[in-house]
């Protein structure tokens, strides 16, 4: 397959969060985590396939734990040698990052650098908090390790909802419920932009892209969003989609769009994820809409890494300054 002329068409990123089966049994308090299970093996081929043919180069985030287990360094190296860029998504996948200490984010970050940079030869510029999680003291830590853009923001008004819905279906103790309480964030992250910016760190400055949601109404449009919706009926899912896009065009938001590694596997493949929304749908029904999401945002796109996304946004225009404000 390939892509219509990228010639005058406005820009996207697209990005993947490595996030593996452990850290999902993990975050639910399902027994089994501590032994790291994986479909790596599974889900990588799958979208690496996909994306070359649509001749799609994208940023994949890594967990560290991940990159230092030996069982995975096939997977991950396939990934970098495709040519997708490679980010941080920290070491241990904590969506309660914004919690630590400045020091204990720095050993986070740098084990994590060092183990992805072992396999893929990569050295990380961007960073994903593990949950959308991030504080002042991350972004601190981003900008002395000299990262040139984090990508943790998610405007958007459902971060309690969500949270809501999360702690009904998790298996915790009291303790680790509350280092959940800040999880996905409150309705103040709805407030954030969609269109990128800087950080004001002092006398640093750091370039955010955020993940894009709906313009106007501030909902999710990544694609475990758009699987979970297609559990009702697959047109309706992809008609989100295109409304998500064509509002993107209106309101000029350069869109930066979200996979997981859930978006090509089902409860077929993986039954202990069975309790993740969207698992229900059948692996050749995930495949048929990622292909076909991908060829929507590709005829109306020009498709970036979001490390490419970075760039042209610092070097294309002066970009609106914020602080950055704890949860």
């Amino acid at each position: 397959m390939k892509t219509k002329q990228k010639r005058n068409k406005p820009i996207a990123s697209l990005s993947l969060d490595l996030d593996n089966i452990w850290s999902y049994l993990k975050n639910q308090g399902a027994p089994g985590w501590e032994t790291y299970p994986s479909y790596l093996d599974i889900a990588v081929p799958r979208f690496l396939d996909i994306l070359k043919q649509w001749d799609l180069t994208i940023t994949v985030f890594i967990v560290g734990q991940d990159a230092a287990l030996e069982k995975n360094t096939k997977a991950i190296q396939a990934i970098a040698s495709a040519g997708h860029e490679i980010g941080n998504h920290s070491f241990y996948h904590d969506p309660w990052l914004h919690l630590y200490s400045e020091n204990e984010i720095e050993e986070e970050v740098a084990l994590a650098e060092e183990h992805i940079k072992r396999v893929t030869h990569q050295h990380p510029i961007g960073f994903r908090g593990p949950g959308y999680s991030f504080s002042p003291a991350v972004l601190k830590v981003l900008a002395r390790r000299g990262y040139e853009y984090d990508a943790s923001t998610f405007p958007t008004f459902l971060g309690p909802i969500a949270r809501a819905y999360y702690l009904i279906t998790c298996k915790l103790s009291k303790e680790e419920r509350k280092k959940r309480e800040a999880l996905f964030g409150g309705f103040k992250e709805g407030l954030q932009p969609l269109k990128p910016y800087q950080w004001k760190l002092d006398k640093d400055r750091l370039t955010e892209i955020p993940v894009t949601t709906m313009p106007v109404f501030k909902v999710p449009i990544h694609f475990s969003y758009i699987m979970f919706l297609s559990t009702f009926s697959s047109e309706v899912a992809l008609l989100y989609l295109r409304i998500a896009l064509w509002l993107c065009k209106v309101t000029r938001v350069q869109p930066s769009l979200l996979l997981h590694p859930t978006d090509f596997v089902s409860q077929e493949d993986v039954p202990e994820l069975s309790f993740f929304p969207g698992m229900s749908v059948p692996t050749y029904k995930k495949l048929a809409i990622v292909n076909k999401s991908l060829e929507i945002i590709s005829n109306q796109f020009h498709v970036l890494t979001v490390g490419q996304h970075a760039k042209f946004a610092a070097d294309g225009r002066k970009l609106p300054v914020l602080v950055p404000q704890k949860r």
